[in-house]
């Protein structure tokens, strides 16, 4: 099948091997801030990989390139905060309770999907484990530069979110194969008990260093568990949580069950039953994380309702759309165009579903999501306004470096196949 677009891994691979950051100022063009307003005619210049100005008056130092974005709409760097893509596998399908794992242990650097996802302006995303265990692994959130070494890709001294999953999934998947969790009682199960054995773990670890402090000898620290370490450091709050959950009696469960744990859960994926309890959503906190208009694809999702995107906007629920798909990635800001087609949420407003919203889910939001003076140097450069049906990403900038430019790495920009 013809894509609209086709990117050659092989032959950005070499051009980005000898590419240096470098000092970039976008001149002319339109600024959507997303925190500051609208600049018409405006500059963005970047140096050192970060803004260090925004306006219509910003001075040039000589030796910066400046790429001339006049009639162009530039925004910052498009955030998916739930994806798989870049993964060697997504679910370690063999136990329901898997923290051990650690997704950044599955990164591909090299992966086709992160050049894809580039192509929709896309420069952040927090990439996932899967949805098949009660408590799966945790995730890991990375700017999308292809091709660099892994530590490159990693966002530092951001906290990373453990992933849990209630709902059809798990107890579809371990019930099919004899075992526990075969419903959803069986996935409160499962995750209750993982937590309080995680609390008693953490007891005999705060004791051991408690003496030790002490001054007492002799003593035998207890045996390392991996999986335990991993739910203590969620107990610890040095993990979030990021929960798959669809039914608004599951919505209820999990932030009830992560008070009682004093566990801090972030954000609910895919949350199609969000319109149905706002107003717990919105005294929780939490994010809402999901679609405009993906439902009936199986039972928990019947209820899916593209407008409930008023209700919750209106409740004071944060939302972000997210793709969770590799294909869906490059086509975000579509996705967000459709919640126009059916809420009455000013266009900003929208626009912060896949920027400053999503950037806050990750924690992230003094860094990325908004234009702004002393955030990261990630800018997508769009031919039309971003929420146009019909645009299309230009540039894609990451820290002041251009990993996607639609000019040079489409096939339909070299007169190719449409």
């Amino acid at each position: 099948m013809l894509r609209r677009f086709v990117l050659l891994p092989a032959v950005l691979m070499m051009l980005w091997a000898g590419v240096q950051a470098q000092d970039l100022a976008l001149k002319g063009g339109t600024i959507l801030t997303i925190t500051n307003g609208t600049i018409e005619g405006g500059t963005v210049l970047i140096q050192d990989g970060k803004i260090t100005a925004v306006g219509t008056d910003v001075r040039i130092p000589a030796g910066v390139k400046v790429i001339d974005v006049t009639g162009r709409f530039v925004l910052p760097g498009l955030i998916d905060s739930h994806s798989h893509i870049a993964l060697s596998d997504i679910n370690e399908a063999t136990d329901p309770v898997t923290p051990q794992i650690w997704m950044r242990e599955g990164l591909e650097p090299d992966s086709p999907q992160i050049l894809t996802t580039l192509g929709g302006g896309i420069t952040t995303v927090k990439t996932m484990h899967g949805s098949a265990n009660v408590i799966g692994g945790v995730n890991v959130t990375i700017k999308l530069k292809y091709n660099r070494p892994v530590e490159e890709l990693i966002i530092p001294g951001v906290r990373q979110q453990l992933k849990m999953a209630l709902g059809e999934n798990p107890k579809r998947l371990y019930g099919g194969k004899g075992r526990t969790p075969s419903t959803r009682m069986g996935n409160a199960y499962v995750a209750r008990k993982a937590f309080i054995e995680a609390r008693e773990y953490k007891a005999k670890w705060d004791k051991y260093e408690k003496d030790k402090a002490a001054g007492k000898k002799d003593l035998t620290p207890p045996k390392k568990d991996l999986k335990m370490e991993t739910l203590k450091m969620t107990l610890e709050k040095k993990l979030a949580i990021d929960c798959h959950t669809y039914r608004a009696d599951e919505i209820v469960w999990i932030i009830g069950f992560c008070k009682e744990f004093d566990l801090d859960l972030i954000q609910l994926s895919h949350c199609v039953d969000g319109y149905k309890v706002p107003d717990v959503m919105a005294e929780a906190g939490v994010f809402h994380g999901g679609w405009i208009d993906w439902w009936g694809y199986k039972e928990e999702a019947y209820d899916g309702c593209p407008y409930g995107f008023q209700i919750m906007y209106d409740a004071g629920v944060k939302i972000v759309i997210n793709s969770d798909s590799p294909d869906e990635g490059r086509y975000l800001f579509r996705n967000a165009a459709k919640v126009l087609k059916y809420n009455d949420i000013p266009e900003n407003e929208v626009l912060k579903m896949i920027t400053i919203n999503a950037a806050e889910s990750l924690e992230l939001g003094d860094r990325i999501g908004s234009l702004e003076v002393g955030k990261d140097g990630d800018v997508a450069v769009f031919e039309k306004p971003p929420l146009d049906s019909t645009t299309k990403c230009l540039l894609t900038i990451i820290e002041g470096e251009i990993f996607f430019d639609y000019a040079r790495d489409s096939i339909t920009a070299r007169g190719g196949h449409r």
